[in-house]
């Protein structure tokens, strides 16, 4: 045992014996109020102080869904012929269990009660024969409506008349029980109705959520529960801890469209959100498309790729009964599924560009020294693309390399790992090194009442891991980045609990801790953080309306290829930032306090621009040139609009324009657009990459 859980080991067995009443049988008690313990921070080497018992998060769910291939022409025969086609394939054997029912399955007629009723002729013996069919093969089911009064077949029919009526508003909690009493295990939850009606997605959503919580309390059925809003909403600030899997883009394919390369790409960069996906909540960049007719196998195989290294949900698009042996060997490797589906439940982040478009993705695996890497080609042209261990933060010493697809080792290369990848495809590798060295925060208990010095106010700290809120101040880091943090907690009760997440003043997050066994034996969860560069980062978990898990300590490594700088204003000393986590084109920065979050960290790439969130780069807005232009969020394309110059008196000026970014309100109002505008050497267009 190492040295850090044998710490964790002692107080979890003071902690079980203070709990040893209603907390240990699950029964539900108010915690004492949050408090702020005290911290101790001390450098570690990866090896010695590696957690030893990861709680596996739930997978990202994997099966097969009907929109992409059929739209609304969906019927009892060809949901038979799709599961049977499904299961032919070996699907369940790799992993793969939904069979999910898209838009079209209903077209909104409920009876005088209020209860859905369907076309008997489409639907032979109701759902309920539906979700019969499929767990009869041993799968799980699925099925779809839309938040709002009207679905998305009555304001974009297919392949159906337009069908007014097929929302669940205003019957939230009668069709959640319906669903659950049909059989069906998986519910997505589409956005058109919501959005044609202006409905708040967050409150919304919540809604709904409680209502399938409250259905399950009646029926005894888990519904997994899939928000469906496209990004709109921002799900990533709060869809953890409300849905199992939340969309983060538009459609990867319209109704009568092929599907493309490119399409794959730009849902992929809408769903890296690395601080929201962690212990059983993941983003979602939408079906698949591999396998439909118009892509190539290695296509096919780039797709599953970005998936795998997301840790996206798998759910298959293509017509099952028509796949080749090529999608079926693709869709089923077991090493892609492995990264998929990996226990830590991490997402896979941006590391190198060292050439426009040459891009290296690292994944934090389950185990020590363990990633997954993606080496990509963007570009037109065969060529190089090289992965340095150090960027994933592992060290610079021998590091096995395993080609996926190829199933071929590669043997153990000292600092890295280069491949010419094709043009516009990539090679999906996993390693195994050293981890590089972390800093673990300890959480100390007070002695006597003394004062603690890094408490709020000198309180005292008192004993550690009573469910209250945990606070950890004076985390350091050497660069603005993103750190990989395992957690060290315990909880005794049958079911999990959850704890949210704040860090700085970044959008917060709710982290589930999976029961450990007893309140004698710790356990360990995974999230990814972004940090600001030094040493004023606070990390603070609570709790506020059940008791939340006995936290103990948390060992913090860095990702150094995610390195980055804040562009703080000279005069304000606020950050330039896309408000909200906004990832959507067009997207005004605005200067705001600094919190070291994601939106707020900036690289400069190889193309001469200024990259935020690993692919989206600042630009002038429909590539002005005149005063008060727009600076938004765009695709990095190297385009002169897009690019910037760093300059020694602290001007960046627009490489089209030559104008100066520039802070209307010099700092004074927080929120105000940065636009562009002739260079004067005020304190409002002085900027400091920091």
């Amino acid at each position: 045992m190492t040295p850090w859980l044998t710490r964790t080991v002692v107080r979890a067995l003071a902690l079980g014996l203070a709990l040893a009443g209603p907390l240990a049988l699950g029964a539900p008690t108010a915690g004492p109020a949050p408090r702020p313990v005290a911290l101790e921070a001390r450098q570690t080497t990866g090896q010695q102080d590696a957690p030893g018992t990861f709680r596996a998060a739930a997978p990202p769910p994997m099966g097969w869904a009907s929109w992409n291939s059929f739209a609304s022409s969906i019927d009892l025969a060809t949901v038979k012929a799709q599961v049977d086609a499904f299961v032919a394939a070996g699907l369940p054997e790799a992993g793969y269990r939904y069979v999910n029912l898209d838009d079209g399955w209903w077209q909104g007629a409920r009876d005088a009660d209020g209860e859905m009723t369907v076309d008997p002729v489409r639907w032979p013996g109701g759902m309920a024969a539906v979700a019969d069919y499929i767990h009869g093969k041993g799968l799980k089911a699925g099925i779809y409506t839309d938040a709002g009064r009207d679905g998305c077949g009555y304001y974009y029919p297919t392949t159906r008349p337009a069908a007014p009526g097929t929302g669940m508003e205003g019957h939230e909690l009668q069709d959640a029980l319906r669903f659950q009493r049909w059989g069906f295990d998986f519910l997505k939850v589409d956005w058109c109705g919501g959005d044609a009606e202006h409905l708040d997605p967050e409150r919304t959503y919540r809604g709904i959520a409680a209502a399938v919580a409250g259905a399950t309390a009646v029926t005894g059925h888990p519904l997994l529960l899939s928000v469906c809003e496209w990004g709109v909403g921002r799900p990533w600030n709060w869809a953890a801890g409300t849905a199992a899997m939340w969309r983060t883009g538009y459609d990867i394919i319209h109704w009568g469209e092929r599907p493309s390369p490119g399409a794959a790409l730009a849902n992929f960069d809408r769903s890296l959100h690395p601080a929201a996906q962690h212990t059983g909540f993941v983003n979602d960049p939408d079906m698949l498309t591999a396998g439909m007719d118009g892509l190539t196998d290695a296509q096919n195989r780039t797709q599953l790729s970005l998936w795998a290294i997301a840790g996206a949900p798998l759910l298959a698009g293509n017509d099952l009964t028509r796949m080749t042996a090529a999608t079926r060997a693709a869709l089923t490797d077991p090493e892609m599924i492995a990264i998929d589906q990996d226990a830590r439940g991490l997402q896979g982040v941006k590391v190198a560009e060292d050439t426009a478009g040459l891009q290296v993705y690292g994944k934090v695996l389950s185990g020590t020294g363990r990633r997954a890497v993606l080496l990509l080609n963007r570009t037109a042209t065969t060529a190089p693309v090289t992965a340095r261990w150090t960027d994933l933060g592992l060290t610079g010493g021998p590091a096995a390399v395993r080609e996926v697809w190829a199933a071929a080792d590669r043997g153990a290369p000292a600092t890295g790992w280069t491949a010419n990848v094709p043009a516009g495809g990539s090679v999906l590798l996993t390693v195994t090194g050293t981890e590089a060295p972390g800093s673990t925060y300890e959480a100390e208990a007070g002695t006597g009442g003394a004062a603690c010095p890094s408490c709020s106010g000198g309180a005292a700290a008192g004993p550690l891991g009573d469910g209250a809120a945990l606070t950890l101040t004076g985390v350091g880091a050497a660069t603005a980045g993103i750190a990989l943090a395992d957690i060290a907690y315990v909880n005794g009760d049958p079911v999990a609990r959850t704890a949210t997440l704040r860090v700085n003043g970044q959008a917060p997050t709710v982290v589930s801790f999976p029961p450990t066994g007893s309140w004698s034996t710790p356990g360990t969860v995974s999230v990814l953080l972004s940090l600001a560069e030094g040493a004023a980062n606070t990390l603070g978990f609570d709790s506020p309306s059940a008791p939340g898990p006995a936290l103990d300590a948390v060992l913090l490594r860095p990702l150094p290829g995610t390195a980055g700088a804040a562009l703080v204003g000279a005069g304000s000393a606020r950050c330039a930032e896309l408000p909200g986590n906004a990832v959507a084109d067009d997207t005004r920065a605005v200067p705001a306090d600094c919190t070291g979050g994601q939106n707020q960290t900036f690289t400069t790439g190889p193309r001469g621009d200024l990259v935020v969130y690993g692919n989206r780069c600042l630009a002038a807005l429909g590539d002005g040139r005149s005063d008060g232009t727009p600076v938004v969020i765009h695709d990095c394309t190297g385009a002169p609009g897009r690019t910037w110059t760093l300059r020694p008196d602290g001007t960046v000026r627009n490489g089209l324009s030559g104008l100066c970014l520039n802070d209307p309100g010099r700092g004074a109002d927080e929120g105000t657009p940065l636009d562009l505008r002739s260079c004067d050497g005020t304190t409002g267009q002085r900027w400091e990459l920091r």
